[in-house]
């Protein structure tokens, strides 16, 4: 089985530069994807009547927004956490039945860090909610998780240590998830692999030079760390300011 999180920072722009040749290219049975930016109605995206599309729209214009498209048919969906919908459109929750596919877009607590308090209180929120969910079957948790969880992680570590997605306070969110019973995938294949990033600054030369932060990820219960046969990051792949991750398991694929 592959799955794959993209955050498209703008979907409608991301289809104008090729998002729909990499879709086909990629073929995945699970395709997520974050920042759609848009409204009910503004896209019609031509996937094919083999995948099935489920989208969480924030009330805000131009703002957030996440989507998944599956080959697999869910037994149920779910947006939101507590309730059945979430104003922001942050997250998308499908059923199968061998587990639960997640996709998220983390709150971003702002360059001034005026979010952060917020952001906190969102993350212990989150973990709950995703136990509750590994109490009852496995989940795999993917998207734009704004935090360069370790040094490793981050190009300039030194110069962002208390920046946004580099705080002591994010990081150790991170820290407490994985805590919780879950496993970042591509570093439990690949503890030590450094330079290697999912997202990059608009700015001149930095994408160039890789000057970049890993904040995309996969998580999974740990229970499906021998389900996991690889987990990649797709840093050729232009069309955002992220790039597409990967990962490709060895696990049922109930229709």
């Amino acid at each position: 089985m592959k799955l794959v999180s993209w955050n498209v920072n703008g979907l409608r722009a991301c289809v104008n530069k090729g998002f729909l040749d990499y879709f086909r290219e990629v073929d995945a049975d699970i395709f997520c994807v974050q920042e759609t930016k848009l409204q009910e109605g503004q896209i019609e995206l031509p996937l094919g009547e083999e995948y099935r599309q489920y989208w969480n729209y924030a009330e805000k214009k131009g703002y957030s927004g996440t989507a998944v498209f599956t080959r697999l048919a869910p037994i149920s969906v779910r947006y939101g956490m507590e309730e059945d919908r979430e104003p922001e459109g942050r997250i998308v929750t499908l059923e199968f039945e061998d587990f639960y596919l997640v996709t998220v877009y983390t709150p971003n607590a702002k360059r001034d860090l005026s979010r952060l308090d917020y952001r906190m209180e969102w993350e212990d929120r989150f973990r709950s909610y995703l136990k509750e969910l590994d109490e009852r079957k496995p989940v795999l948790v993917c998207g734009d998780l704004n935090v360069a969880h370790q040094e490793i992680d981050i190009k300039n570590s030194k110069g962002n240590h208390g920046n946004s997605g580099f705080t002591a306070e994010e990081r150790g969110k991170m820290t407490d998830l994985l805590g919780a019973g879950f496993l970042d995938t591509f570093r439990h294949l690949y503890p030590d692999r450094a330079d290697v990033y999912s997202w990059w600054s608009n700015m001149p030369g930095v994408r160039d030079r890789n000057v970049g932060w890993r904040i995309d990820y996969f998580l999974a219960s740990e229970r499906l760390g021998p389900s996991i046969t690889e987990a990649s990051i797709a840093c050729e792949v232009l069309g955002s300011d992220h790039c597409p991750v990967v990962l490709e398991l060895d696990l049922p694929q109930t229709t």
